[in-house]
């Protein structure tokens, strides 16, 4: 990417380093942002999911489990290691048959393929990391089907009260409705529906 480029990700930003992926689903997170407490009252069985900034599935296995097997979860990320080490923890895990990971790229999901067919998405911890928030907020509402839940987290020590009410302006933009703002430790969140 050149350096005047658009993309989810500048040169300046950086995403969380893949090395840093074992913290991420380390047994504290779990006490502050337990997975399963935060998707059961969005996630059903059968639901198609999409997790946007996944990382190493944090929050994808127990979406998977969720969804069960007649569901799918596509998970995102910029860092193909992350995707890597997503891959081998579903494998393990028994849930690689209905996660699908993929590698975006610096300026589009690569989720076209998704359009109209998405229950439920969640973007956790990284709308901060992105430079193109338009395109960004494009894209996921384009994914989502009628009716579909759009969660979304950033936190707090990153995110002020301010630059995450921008994001929350965005995505009604959109035409997302907001609908709930559940309490997540450490967290500013938001659901919208399509």
């Amino acid at each position: 990417m050149e350096k005047g480029d658009k993309g989810f990700h500048s040169l300046t930003h950086m995403a969380c380093p893949w090395w840093l992926g074992f913290t991420l689903i380390g047994p504290i997170r779990r006490l502050l942002h337990n997975p399963e407490n935060i998707l059961r009252p969005y996630v059903k069985q059968g639901m198609s999911a999409l997790d946007v900034g996944c990382g190493v599935g944090y929050f994808s296995l127990p979406l998977a489990e969720m969804v069960g097997p007649a569901g799918r979860v596509v998970c995102v990320d910029l860092q193909e290691r992350m995707i890597k080490w997503l891959e081998r923890r579903a494998e393990k895990a028994g849930l690689s048959g209905n996660i699908e990971a993929r590698v975006c790229v610096n300026n589009s999901l690569g989720i076209d393929d998704l359009e109209g067919k998405v229950d439920f998405a969640i973007v956790f911890a990284m709308v901060h990391e992105v430079q193109d928030k338009e395109r960004l907020a494009g894209e996921l509402y384009n994914s989502m089907k009628k009716g579909g839940m759009l969660l979304v987290a950033e936190p707090k020590g990153h995110v002020s009260r301010d630059a995450f009410g921008k994001t929350v302006t965005l995505l009604t933009g959109h035409g997302l409705e907001v609908i709930g703002r559940p309490e997540i430790r450490l967290s500013r969140a938001v659901v919208l529906r399509k």
